[in-house]
């Protein structure tokens, strides 16, 4: 399992972007279903993605309410390598088109849920499907070619629908991956523009008013005479963060969307504070399609080797809303036209089977021959 997870993953921290992906295709796939079969979405709360990292105990907990897996799909989908549960739903879709062509499903080739053996020794999966009253588990140790299946008995941890996946990170990737901020930023960076809310458990503060202690004697002499005195004082404590509150503007009609909008967006997504000099919005269709948002930045390059610089990390590929890369060399914009900022979103892009590298294609070309 090692072997095969780090020969495709180059970083270790794109393991979270893979397993949301999973659990917004796993809500994707509930919402589609719900069309003609309604019931499947009965008592199962909000369409939602949850990470919970726990520091002390060296796990992070990723929780959807998406379509759940029965014990024949978990063998299906997690008991062989390369074996996608979302390919054998996207061709379902092909085959019965009243649910709808145009869908968000994310997953290609089947391995993005192996990824979690890139920072976890054991990965186990608790999951109920709305087509069983049965929720089983799976676990799986990295050091491990196999893996058990068994059905969930404790009446405490029952889901009333979708999946929990519990990763109990290696000793050398607690510190990093355990840690609150670290897995908001990396939500923030990969699954900013998944289409279903993603909550991450945050540590916050805020200010309460409680009353001063005062010494025994004061009390005395000033019992019955005044209140007591108050205080105001700053108070830990952890909620629910969502992470995912920025939408893809790109995904729009640029006919409906407000400058204001563009410039907003622009700042949100590129750290920036002033508005950019100029946009463009478009969309093509038919044989190669794809969506993009390009800026010319309000400030000019500080310097020339900044204007020709090609890894300047100012455009940021999404497949299917999910962030690819941002470090290029050429492939997508010429050199010239390095201090050019977007975004741009493609469903037909092909990548290879870590969706880290693009692959030479007439897609990349044809792209960069329409924004030159």
């Amino acid at each position: 399992m090692d072997l095969i997870v780090h020969s495709l993953y180059s970083h270790k921290e794109v393991f979270l972007r893979e397993l949301v992906s999973n659990a917004s295709d796993a809500l994707d796939k509930l919402r589609f279903l719900s069309v003609t079969d309604p019931s499947v979405l009965a008592d199962g709360g909000d369409m939602e993605i949850r990470i919970k990292p726990d520091p002390d105990a060296g796990t992070i907990t990723i929780t959807d309410s998406g379509i759940g897996m029965t014990k024949d799909e978990l063998k299906d989908c997690l008991g062989t390598i390369a074996q996608s549960g979302t390919s054998k739903f996207l061709k379902a879709l092909k085959e019965n088109k009243e649910l709808g062509a145009d869908n968000g499903l994310i997953g290609q080739f089947g391995v993005g849920f192996y990824s979690a053996f890139l920072v976890a020794e054991k990965v186990v999966v608790s999951t109920k499907s709305p087509k069983t009253d049965k929720q089983y588990i799976w676990e799986a140790e990295a050091n491990s070619s196999s893996y058990v299946i068994r059905e969930e008995t404790d009446p405490e941890k029952m889901l009333t629908r979708g999946t929990q996946i519990t990763l109990f990170l290696r000793e050398d990737d607690k510190y990093e991956f355990a840690d609150p901020t670290r897995i908001q930023g990396l939500v923030k960076n990969y699954s900013q523009f998944v289409s279903f809310p993603i909550f991450t458990w945050q540590e916050k503060s805020r200010t309460v008013e409680v009353e001063e202690e005062e010494s025994k004697e004061a009390e005395e002499t000033a019992e019955g005479e005044k209140e007591k005195k108050k205080k105001t004082i700053t108070e830990k404590y952890w909620d629910w963060e969502l992470a995912n509150e920025t939408k893809p503007i790109w995904m729009r009609n640029p006919k409906e969307v407000e400058e204001t909008e563009y410039n907003e967006f622009y700042k949100k997504a590129f750290n920036e504070f002033l508005d950019p000099l100029a946009h463009a919005h478009f969309t093509t269709e038919g044989e190669v399609e794809f969506r993009s948002v390009l800026y010319i930045p309000g400030m000019a390059p500080l310097s020339n080797e900044e204007i020709m610089n090609p890894k300047t990390k100012n455009i940021r590929l999404y497949v299917k809303r999910v962030f690819i890369s941002d470090d290029f060399d050429g492939e997508l914009f010429p050199r010239y036209l390095s201090f050019v900022k977007g975004v741009v979103d493609s469903n037909d892009l092909p990548l290879n089977v870590s969706r880290e590298i693009l692959q030479e294609s007439r897609i990349v070309s044809y792209w960069k021959a329409f924004v030159t």
